[in-house]
């Protein structure tokens, strides 16, 4: 794999000579692209930069404070940080724009600069291919010595971030310290061991902190999927907690685990706290958003609270432009990634705590009978892999044009549904690779879903050719 360079940011591997290497002169190049290209497209001279706990990230940070002052642009630098903490601060500090410093769920040798704009958003597909090309074309605008960008400090926006969730109608504090919680907070020692254990207190929670401490060495793998939180499941199922919370080192993402130890499993995240919005709103009836390949569950709550869910292509900005046209009232993906409008256009494992939290304490539930009350869905992900030769293009488009008698959503690759099953088709954009996401009711029926549908691309690829 190639250092990635995308519409959204950077992203590649520290140290080495590997054709994935994020090197300090790439961070340099990209970090100008994108001061370059704000300072021409808003004339504001302010960026909002913040960082996960990954011992690479200091360094990183550096060069980019360095770079930024070198076009003329003021930096706001919020230190150790949250991805959500630096979405809020951008509009907060009138910034033409943010840089968030983090690989998010990718392993310590990994680190990235995610870009925002204005609005503390990710930049769209036609700014990110602009930026690009001043990167490629090193078309960067530096400042005379007199006019080199101011430096500032803030280290007080993760309480600030709090406060504004504390605030919202529908987290309510009293009912969740009433219930008395103790819970146990697994945040793979980056930053989400400050800002987690923070809000957990301040709703009056009895926290037992497990990789807390913002070292940036992880523990386990940081993807927050059930393979990689055994320690924390073991501590649950062998202590009294009510709840145990994950998240990744830039806490966009937020994994459960039931008081039994088991995982709540990542796609509900949503479901239960978009069931709580849809049920407590003013409102008649709301909306909701996630991607493609998130779970059905969602549009089973959110129609029997007499909502509308829509679908949208794969990307957190692809979700958030759908939420604004449909005017959503809850959203996001099924990774775990929470974007609730009241407070802001991201994902945010912060307010999906406080939201989530409220609904169990209004529930009167134990986490493991909140799960069981919705919707049973399983995902299984495969992938088919091709020769280089095989046009990716077409077969999907012969798979779509097999099942054109069932629902089929073609804005992200091909999507079919077969009543409450469905599988999801999406090519890679640098391997000739298939991915396949099936979901059915269990386990062995969403295999053999995934099974038919890689069947069927076998046999197109047989008959056609496709080369």
């Amino acid at each position: 794999m190639a250092l990635i360079k995308s519409i959204s940011g950077i992203r590649g591997t520290i140290g080495g000579k590997t054709s994935e290497n994020l090197t300090p002169l790439d961070v340099v190049k990209f970090a100008a692209a994108f001061g370059t290209w704000l300072k021409k497209k808003k004339g504001n001279t302010k960026i909002v930069i913040g960082r996960d706990a990954r011992p690479s990230g200091e360094m990183v940070n550096s060069l980019v404070v360095a770079t930024l002052q070198g076009l003329g642009i003021d930096v706001v630098d919020l230190g150790l940080s949250t991805t959500p903490t630096v979405e809020l601060a951008v509009p907060e500090e009138k910034a033409a724009g943010g840089i968030i410093i983090t690989a998010s769920h990718n392993p310590v040798q990994w680190n990235a600069l995610k870009l925002l704009n204005e609005k503390g958003e990710f930049i769209s597909g036609k700014d990110g291919e602009e930026m690009l090309r001043i990167a490629e074309k090193e078309e960067f605008d530096f400042a005379p010595v007199t006019k080199l960008g101011k430096y500032e400090k803030k280290d007080d926006y993760i309480q600030k971030h709090i406060d504004r969730i504390l605030r919202l109608a529908l987290v309510d504090v009293a009912a969740v310290q009433s219930k008395g919680f103790t819970v146990v907070v697994d945040a793979v020692n980056s930053t989400g061991g400050i800002a987690v254990p923070m809000l957990l207190k301040a709703m009056g929670v009895t926290v037992k902190e497990m990789y807390c401490e913002p070292t940036g060495h992880f523990p386990h793998n940081p993807e927050p999927l059930p393979e990689n939180l055994t320690d924390i499941c073991r501590e649950i199922k062998n202590g009294k907690y009510d709840l145990g919370i994950v998240v990744d080192p830039d806490v966009d993402r937020l994994a459960l685990i039931c008081e039994d130890g088991t995982p709540f499993g990542e796609e509900y995240t949503l479901v239960t706290v978009a069931d709580y919005i849809l049920k407590s709103g003013k409102k008649k009836k709301g909306n909701t958003v996630s991607n493609l390949s998130s779970t059905r569950a969602l549009r089973d709550v959110t129609e029997k609270a007499g909502g509308e869910y829509f679908a949208a292509a794969v990307g957190e900005v692809n979700v958030v432009n759908m939420m604004k046209e449909c005017a959503a009232v809850i959203g996001g993906e099924g990774n775990g990634g929470v974007i609730y409008p009241e407070l802001h256009y991201g994902r945010d494992a912060l307010v999906g705590i406080a939201l989530f939290l409220t609904q169990l304490a209004k529930s009167g539930m134990s986490v493991s009978r909140l799960r069981a009350s919705y919707p049973n869905y399983i995902i299984s992900k495969n992938k088919i892999e091709l020769t280089p030769d095989i046009n990716v293009d077409k077969v999907l488009e012969l798979v779509k044009k097999k099942y054109k008698k069932q629902p089929v959503n073609t804005i992200d690759g091909v999507k079919i549904e077969f009543d409450k099953e469905w599988v999801h088709l999406r090519k890679s954009n640098t391997e000739p690779i298939i991915r396949i996401y099936a979901e059915s009711d269990m386990e062995v029926k969403a295999e053999n879903l995934a099974k038919k549908i890689i069947a069927d691309i076998k046999e197109i690829i047989a008959e056609k050719s496709l080369a």
